[in-house]
């Protein structure tokens, strides 16, 4: 009698095709959808640096979006400044902010207000390299082979008896060629443009001595080095190969250091090629080997506008050198406190 209650009491639990005396299995229960968190949109408006004067309003701009994000919504609004030629800014006098800077991480509050000032007509990086530096490799051709209207009618397409000439015309070549190389195939740009009027001024400083050094040294009256003759010669030479194998073998080691498309930046170290063991000493040890390279070529040469040349250049870039070893300092907590901008233990 038990028994047959027990039996019904099973089949009344059990559900539809349910086999009896197996327990139903537990009823899944739908999960809860979790609320979505309400995105909280900016509005961005853009003033003028000068004239304080609003220029642009942006509604509903997305928290994740970027300076580089506002500068395309300006763009559209305003044509005439593309991307590459504006500058926006917290601060009137400020300075500006990067591409990549996160609206939500900057400090505005929902209601941003920058400041836009416009940065001219722009060019890029590689075609200012090319010019700045294809000039100074074809004037000096022009004057080695001394094409007509540069010197006497008698000395055109004449030939120096110096070898130390057609020496000193071999390693200005090598140099600007090496230049034009590491522009096309080994530099990466933080930067994709500079103004476009600093190509007259940069075209000027390169384009001119270029012009002057080649002038004297391929002067058919030239004199080569005569305190020491050929020893001084020689030794240039391999002081301007040297420097010349060390500056490019620091392009490559910044090169590698930051990969295609990226504007990451990081402490350069010293890598298994000697040539960047410098690193230990000098910030940028690029401009080191530079400043080596035409020590060597004024050697070679001993031509004064080549040394007033060098002098120029060294303290050009010293001046590049030391902003670039504080900014170095300013973003890196941990960089290497021995090291020096441009030269070790002195500058």
């Amino acid at each position: 009698m038990d028994t047959i209650v027990l039996e019904g009491a099973t089949h009344k639990k059990a559900g539809p095709g349910s086999v009896p005396g197996v327990p139903a299995p537990p009823v899944k229960r739908p999960k809860a959808k979790k609320a979505k968190k309400a995105v909280v949109f900016f509005e961005v408006e853009i003033l003028d640096a000068k004239t304080k004067d609003k220029l642009c309003f942006l509604d509903k701009v997305e928290p994740n979006a970027t300076i580089g994000d506002i500068k395309c919504m300006f763009h559209k609004s305003h044509p005439q400044w593309y991307a590459a030629r504006q500058s926006i800014r917290l601060d009137p006098k400020g300075k500006s902010l990067k591409d990549e800077d996160v609206l939500q991480h900057l400090p505005v509050g929902t209601t941003a207000t920058f400041y836009f000032r416009d940065l001219g007509a722009q060019i890029s990086w590689v075609t200012v390299f090319l010019t700045e530096y294809g000039g100074p490799l074809l004037l000096y051709l022009m004057f080695y082979f001394r094409v007509p209207f540069i010197y006497a009618p008698k000395y055109d397409f004449t030939t120096s008896k110096h070898w130390v000439v057609h020496l000193a015309c071999m390693c200005h070549s090598f140099h600007y060629l090496k230049r034009l190389l590491e522009t096309l195939f080994v530099h990466r740009f933080s930067h994709g443009t500079m103004p476009l009027r600093n190509i007259f001024k940069n075209c000027t400083y390169y384009w001119g001595f270029a012009a002057w050094m080649a002038y004297y040294i391929n002067h058919p009256l030239y004199t080569p080095p005569t305190i020491y003759g050929e020893q001084q010669v020689r030794i240039a030479l391999i002081i301007f190969l040297f420097c010349q194998v060390g500056n490019f073998s620091i392009h490559i080691a910044l090169r590698n250091l930051r990969p295609p498309g990226s504007k990451t930046r990081k402490i350069p170290y010293p890598t298994k090629n000697p040539f960047t063991w410098i690193f230990l000493l000098v910030s940028c040890p690029n401009y080191t080997y530079e400043l080596g390279s035409w020590f060597g070529f004024t050697l070679m040469t001993q031509c004064l506008p080549v040394a007033f040349f060098t002098a120029v250049g060294f303290i050009q870039m010293t001046v590049w050198a030391k902003g670039k070893h504080r900014s170095y300092l300013k973003e890196f907590r941990d960089y290497p406190p021995l090291r020096s901008p441009i030269l070790p233990f002195v500058l």
